[in-house]
């Protein structure tokens, strides 16, 4: 089980959940096999890292290159994103 609630906006476009009450754990380390960049919807206090780098805030667009270990770090509420694929 993915989480995320996800909503498909178009082929390349989806807008992400991550609740408030997902468990840290559930927040693992991955990879993705394309290209991606991430959006935060709502301010928020969330962090996205990158594998061997320092957490950074989800205050501007982030640009994820394929194949690239990251995660994405709890913060207080929830946690809307807007991925371009």
């Amino acid at each position: 089980m993915k989480p995320y609630q996800e909503q498909v906006l178009e082929d390349n476009i989806v807008i992400r959940e991550f609740s408030q009450d997902i468990d840290e754990l559930d927040l693992i380390w991955h990879m993705d096999d394309e290209d991606r960049t991430i959006i935060a919807i709502e301010e928020t206090d969330w962090m996205f890292q990158f594998d061997d780098e320092l957490p950074i805030p989800l205050n501007s667009p982030i640009s994820i290159p394929r194949h690239k270990v990251h995660r994405v770090i709890k913060g207080s509420g929830n946690l809307k994103l807007k991925i371009i694929k």
